[in-house]
């Protein structure tokens, strides 16, 4: 008789698998490489805070899109939203059909960052990994790696986004995480505000107020 359940499990559908049995409301904190929609949530938030609007922006997700559960609930979000999403990473980190979803795939990091406004940059998630998704975590930086040399190549200033924990020097470079363009920390405050607003809507408050 409890009124509500955030859950976070290893297994793919587990949040809606338990919604079914029970008639709590279930709050869905991550499946497997399913779903993260509260993640999604605070980054659509972060990326209206700067550009005004999701309508016409155009957000590439660079990295692990094979083993992410931001990924997917990004996509959706964001088309649903009215945002153009682009992909990016090797063959190997890419789901099968990944076209399906509505996303435009890049196959060089150089051609993402020629493209978007903002980037939302995907930890290696090298626990869910067997060997030869990469050569190596090296050439992977090398290649795939978001640095401040390709970002100065710009020809825009990129939004940098990354949900978090980060592989520093991997998938991302410090001084591009700690750089004027980043806003990696106020993805961290929204996500505090957007699971207040959750849970406040689902124990029945006002949404004028959320």
């Amino acid at each position: 008789k409890i009124d509500m359940v955030v859950v976070r499990h290893a297994s793919s559908g587990a949040a809606h698998f338990l919604a079914q049995r029970i008639e709590s409301n279930v709050i869905n904190a991550g499946d497997g490489m399913h779903e993260h929609p509260t993640q999604g949530l605070l980054d659509m938030l972060t990326l209206r805070d700067h550009f005004g609007r999701l309508e016409g922006v155009k957000v590439c997700i660079c990295g692990d899109v094979l083993h992410s559960r931001v990924a997917r609930s990004n996509i959706w979000g964001l088309r649903t939203m009215g945002a153009e999403v682009a992909i990016c990473g090797p063959r190997s980190l890419l789901p099968n059909a990944v076209e399906s979803m509505g996303v435009h795939v890049f196959r060089r990091i150089e051609e993402a960052i020629e493209w978007a406004d903002a980037l939302n940059i995907l930890r290696l998630q090298l626990e869910r990994m067997q060997a030869g998704y990469i050569p190596s975590l090296r050439e992977y930086n090398r290649v795939f790696g978001v640095t401040r040399d390709k970002l100065e190549r710009a020809p825009r200033d990129i939004l940098i986004m990354h949900p978090g924990p980060m592989n520093r020097g991997v998938e991302i470079d410090s001084d591009v995480a700690d750089g004027p363009h980043s806003v990696i920390l106020d993805q961290v405050t929204n996500g505090v505000a957007v699971r207040m607003a959750v849970l406040y809507l689902l124990a029945g408050g006002n949404p004028a107020l959320a």
